[in-house]
């Protein structure tokens, strides 16, 4: 039965992963692109080289995330189905929101690979969509869900930038 379950939290953290990337860090800049008119670059050059390997980092950090939610936490990176253990091992670790950090590295390299502003600020403002959503409301379910031990873990690690 173990192997069953987790199977399925992993088939549940894979989807809805999947559903998060492919909306806000494919689709919605899909769109941005085409309003503003950028196409793909003709040629690939060092920027878009220097992009894609930034790009890739962050997807890396994102999958690593993902996996350890459903590992360790025993659920997913959706608000709806998360983790049933507090997890503070793997990436976080490090930093409190490694997922959004990989979100965010992925965006910068699309912003350096198609040399756009536009994608960029569309990181600025996800950051910022982040942050809020972090503060005005992840932590306080943390804090409820995982009381003295979630204390605990904002004491050792940072928020949004590894402790050195």
């Amino acid at each position: 039965m173990s192997g069953t379950k987790n199977v399925f939290v992993a088939v549940r953290a894979v989807t809805w992963a999947s559903l998060f990337i492919a909306l806000w860090l494919i689709y919605v800049p899909a769109r941005l692109l085409s309003w503003s008119g950028i196409t793909r670059p003709a040629a690939i050059e060092a920027p878009q080289i220097a992009g894609m390997l930034i790009g890739a980092a962050g997807a890396a950090i994102a999958l690593w995330c993902v996996s350890t939610f459903a590992t360790v936490g025993k659920g997913t990176p959706a608000p709806f189905d998360p983790p049933r253990q507090l997890v503070i091992r793997g990436p976080y670790r490090f930093v409190r929101n490694p997922m959004y950090i990989g979100a965010e590295v992925a965006l910068g390299g699309a912003a350096l690979f198609y040399r756009s502003w536009t994608i960029l600020i569309y990181a600025g403002v996800v950051l910022l969509a982040a942050h809020l959503f972090v503060v005005l409301y992840e932590e306080r379910v943390l804090r409820r869900s995982f009381g003295q031990e979630y204390e605990s873990y904002c004491r050792r690690v940072r928020r949004w930038w590894p402790g050195l």
